[in-house]
């Protein structure tokens, strides 16, 4: 639209809280910011006092901006959160490959709490966690379920009995369900696995010990040494409680480091006066001032997360906007604390550490990357005559044998990188037969009338599109791009045996460098749809071959198939499973696992 418009959208900004959104020449949103007043944020871009280098790089890149009026600050900061993630601006930090981290739950509002792992934190239960740098959650709950016999099933406590399952023969759970154990005596065993979930491991350690030395005394060697392995697992999480730390103090360190043009967070977690872990995230430095990055990015890594009663930082940012998102998402204060001395500017400290190292390791793997990710984009932009830089990049892949159980994929990069929250997969529906190039069509018809539906936020338009095969492949596709009238978008093939990109429009290949950082690029994201499309159909082509085996087995009718199928999965697991690990399944009993067992012990 140019400088004149955008002088002139200047003066018609509200003085409301809200989000702007910068964009280029083509229409790509490049930025994304909130504002606790819009007209003055957005006014302060285009003054022509002296700003930082990515700031004044992103400026002279906007060709046009809009904005959304929201009821408060608060609000303008979530919907910043969710604009970033849609959007993935290039001049906003981006939290990327956001891991979640796994929590213990005890289902406290069921009449038999039971516990169970989980990755999201809801207002359901007790929680602890998050557990990281190397703590197996599933060890721990073994742990709990051994010495204090708290259910780990979801099975319903109902007024009639049920029949006791193989936990409560392996001395693993009293079986409440069979109405083995009354509700108060249960709740002594929840309270004291709440407590050992906390940190209280005396007990447990006590009777890990004198169930240990009856195995060895009983020569159960096997079952000996892995109570002595659980000793031990629970000595090491003993190890990392802080000693002069209170036990209630649940919080998470913040610690920054920056060179310029490349940051790192570091985050340690204690809970309940426990290291919990730590973990280093690194960016490019945004456009943004620093305490509006940091405060950005907080909001992308608790958006999915508990945020813990304390955060124990450096940084100078909006306190009291922070503090008012996370009453409004928890439902309570958070407190921000910035010490001085003791135990927590320890920990702050060692943070920092932790930050600048990561980083002086980390900046040469960055630079690497960059050539492998944006630089490699860049490249392909200019190699291959694109119409625009490909920041979203999808690639297809079919996957059958012999026209059976035919599957596609859409596997998707953002900025030369994988983004497996984005990838599809697809049930070819139409095509008869062993046909790649109708099968690709059906595919690629169904992503692209996406295009402009309901569902283009889950399906965003991508700048490039990638088909693996040659011309015969391209020429198929480009027959659906002309029938729905698809436009904007670039198309490539790229041939698997010489490494040839097949583009519309050219009689011969482009043929790049194998070295070339841009051909690797296009070698990842087919290798990715490949490996992608081929587990998605080894899956459904195991779970239709497990199903039409069980049909052989008398006594296995559909029911009992499914309850085979969710439990096992694949047919090899079923035919290596022991009896009594068939018998657990629902509806199977020891009767029909020694019927399964004993037919594929004849096969």
């Amino acid at each position: 639209m140019g400088e004149s418009v955008v002088r002139e959208k200047l003066k018609l900004l509200p003085d409301s809280p809200g989000v702007y959104i910068m964009m280029d020449g083509e229409g790509t949103v490049i930025y994304v910011g909130k504002a606790r007043v819009l007209k003055n944020r957005v006014r302060q871009y285009f003054h022509s006092s002296e700003k930082p280098f990515k700031v004044q790089a992103m400026v002279e890149a906007i060709e046009d901006f809009s904005y959304i009026v929201t009821p408060s600050e608060v609000d303008a900061l979530a919907l910043e959160n969710t604009l970033i993630k849609k959007y993935k601006p290039k001049y906003n930090i981006l939290l990327k490959d956001d891991k979640t981290y796994p929590y213990i739950k005890v289902h406290t509002r069921e009449a038999f709490p039971r516990i169970s792992i989980v990755r999201r934190v809801k207002k359901d239960g007790k929680y602890f966690g998050p557990f990281m740098n190397g703590v197996n959650c599933k060890e721990i709950v073994d742990v709990a379920a051994k010495v204090y016999h708290i259910r780990t099933c979801g099975v319903t406590v109902t007024e009639k009995p049920k029949k006791p399952c193989l936990n409560h023969h392996l001395g693993r759970c009293l079986a409440p369900c069979a109405h083995g154990i009354s509700e108060e005596e249960y709740a002594v065993c929840v309270q004291k696995t709440l407590a050992f979930l906390g940190g209280d491991y005396e007990e447990a350690q006590r009777l890990l010990a004198e169930k240990m030395e009856k195995f060895a005394a009983e020569e159960q060697f096997e079952l000996a040494l892995d109570y002595r392995n659980k000793m031990r697992m629970l000595e090491k999480l003993g190890q990392r409680r802080i000693t002069s730390m209170p036990r209630d103090v649940d919080a998470d360190v913040w610690a920054y480091a920056s060179n310029g043009l490349y940051a790192v967070l570091s985050l340690l977690v204690t809970r309940r006066g426990v290291m919990q872990g730590s973990v280093n995230f690194t960016f490019d430095e945004g456009a943004g001032e620093r305490g509006e990055t940091f405060l950005s990015f907080l909001t992308q890594y608790y958006a999915n997360k508990e945020i813990p009663h304390e955060l124990i930082v450096e940084e100078t940012f909006d306190d009291a906007l922070f503090a008012a998102y996370a009453k409004e998402k928890e439902g309570r204060s958070v407190e921000i604390t910035r010490p001085k001395f003791g135990i927590k500017r320890e920990l702050l400290d060692m943070g920092r550490r932790n930050a600048a190292e990561y980083l002086e390791k980390a900046v040469s793997a960055i630079a690497h990357k960059s050539d492998m990710t944006t630089s490699a984009c860049e490249r392909l932009r200019e190699l291959l005559g694109l119409s625009r830089y490909p920041k979203r990049m999808e690639c297809y892949d079919i996957s059958d044998i012999s026209g059976v159980d035919k599957v596609g994929s859409m596997v998707v990069f953002t900025d030369g990188e994988a983004d497996k929250y984005e990838y599809r997969r697809f049930r070819v529906k139409t095509v008869e037969g062993a046909d790649d190039f109708a099968s690709m069509q059906e595919v690629l018809r169904r992503r692209l009338m996406k295009l402009g539906s309901d569902e283009e936020d889950k399906f965003p338009r991508p700048q490039l599109i990638v088909i693996d095969g040659g011309k015969g492949q391209l020429s198929s596709v480009s027959e659906v791009f002309r029938e729905l009238g698809v436009g904007g978008i670039d198309l490539v093939a790229l041939a698997k045996q010489e490494e040839e990109v097949y583009v519309p429009g050219r009689s011969e290949p482009v043929r790049i460098d194998r070295r070339d950082y841009a051909l690797k690029l296009l070698q990842r994201i087919r290798d990715e749809a490949h490996r992608f499309a081929v587990t998605y159909f080894r899956n459904v082509h195991s779970r239709r071959n497990l199903a039409s085996v069980l049909e052989e087995i008398g006594g296995i009718g559909k029911a009992k198939r499914i309850a085979l199928m969710e439990k096992f999965g694949t047919i090899d697991k079923i035919m290596r499973a022991t009896e009594e690990e068939l018998a657990a399944a629902p509806g199977i009993g020891r009767e029909l696992a020694a019927r399964v067992k004993r037919y594929f012990e004849e096969l």
